[in-house]
């Protein structure tokens, strides 16, 4: 396969920061590409990564993905400048438009103009990161700028962004330098690559010069059925319970009778029900779940979806650590 592998893992799933650091190593030995984590309501992802980077030699490292409302864009070009700093050049910034409810209900602020905003947050960045300021008028920042006191960077690390919809995915490819979309079944993911290579014209670039890294979320395990149900659950919970841009994805890539029925289930707060109406062709559209053999498979037919870089590989609900270790060597025997 000559895409690369990414691991993602869950900031929750670990005890201490520390964990994220075994865990990179762990990464780094059986051969992927990169480390990256995300954050919601969680730790703060800066310690575990800055950990991480610092135990690691040539792992990359990144962050799946910041919300533009829980930081000032100026804080965000800071945090994303002292990684890259702290991993050797090895680091990729992550963001993307968030959600209502993190937005709302975590950081207290408005849901307003999330594609508008993410967009100005990136170019404020690259103010900081290219001329040492964040001196930026804009539709909703005004900002008069002071100096950034490292001055402009001459290694600034590269901005992924995680959009799902049309719109969202062509402001990925004309502002940022890579795409990290989840949820996507093969062919949903062909369809959308059309929107990021009309976005990444509209920047002046090319679709080869942007990092293309699906997340997709699976395990592996020699008890099939018991992988399966896992991996089942948690797709379901994504598709019902994660608020309407998930759901609304995979209704548009031609499953619109499936979302409508776990919907309901969550309605009803059934989460039984919801993984009874998640059927196997559309699990394995979306998750790699089964044998080893079987999830190396997926993912290595994953990866070799035309302009796909990397396959960013998560793990689902409910997986021992006896789990995770199977998931990650079979597919590290892909790299």
């Amino acid at each position: 396969m000559t895409a690369e592998l990414d691991l993602l893992v869950r900031l929750g799933d670990y005890d201490r920061p520390q964990e994220v650091a075994e865990r990179a190593i762990q990464a780094e030995e059986l051969g992927f590409d990169r480390l990256t984590v995300g954050e919601t309501t969680g730790w703060n992802i800066v310690p575990p990564l800055t950990l991480a980077a610092d135990r690691t030699e040539e792992l990359g490292i990144s962050n799946d993905v910041i919300s533009p409302y829980g930081r000032t864009p100026s804080m965000l070009a800071q945090t994303a400048l002292t990684m890259q700093a702290a991993a050797d050049g090895r680091y990729r910034f992550g963001i993307g438009p968030s959600s209502p409810a993190i937005t709302e209900r975590w950081h207290g602020q408005a849901f307003d103009r999330p594609l508008r905003r993410t967009r100005e947050v990136i170019e404020i960045m690259r103010n900081v990161y290219e001329e040492g300021t964040p001196s930026y008028e804009g539709d909703i920042f005004e900002i008069p700028g002071l100096g950034y006191e490292r001055g402009p960077s001459e290694n600034p690390p590269p901005i992924d962004v995680g959009t799902l919809g049309p719109k969202a995915t062509e402001m990925a490819g004309r502002f940022g330098d890579g795409w990290a979309p989840q949820l996507f079944t093969k062919d949903g993911l062909r369809d959308r690559l059309d929107d990021l290579e009309r976005g990444a014209e509209l920047g002046g670039k090319e679709l080869s010069d942007l990092r293309v890294a699906p997340i997709v979320r699976g395990v592996a395990s020699e008890d099939r059925e018991e992988a399966r149900a896992k991996a089942r659950g948690t797709i379901a919970f994504m598709l019902g319970a994660y608020g309407p841009y998930y759901g609304d994805s995979v209704a548009g890539q031609g499953y619109p009778d499936v979302v409508e029925e776990i919907r309901a289930a969550w309605d009803d707060r059934n989460t039984d029900a919801m993984a009874d109406a998640l059927p196997d062709d559309v699990l394995d559209e979306l998750a790699p779940a089964g044998t080893p053999e079987e999830v190396r498979e997926w993912v290595r037919d994953y990866g070799q979806i035309e302009a796909v870089d990397a396959v960013r590989v998560g793990f689902v609900d409910g997986m021992t650590e006896a789990d995770k270790r199977t998931t990650m060597e079979a597919i590290a025997e892909l790299a």
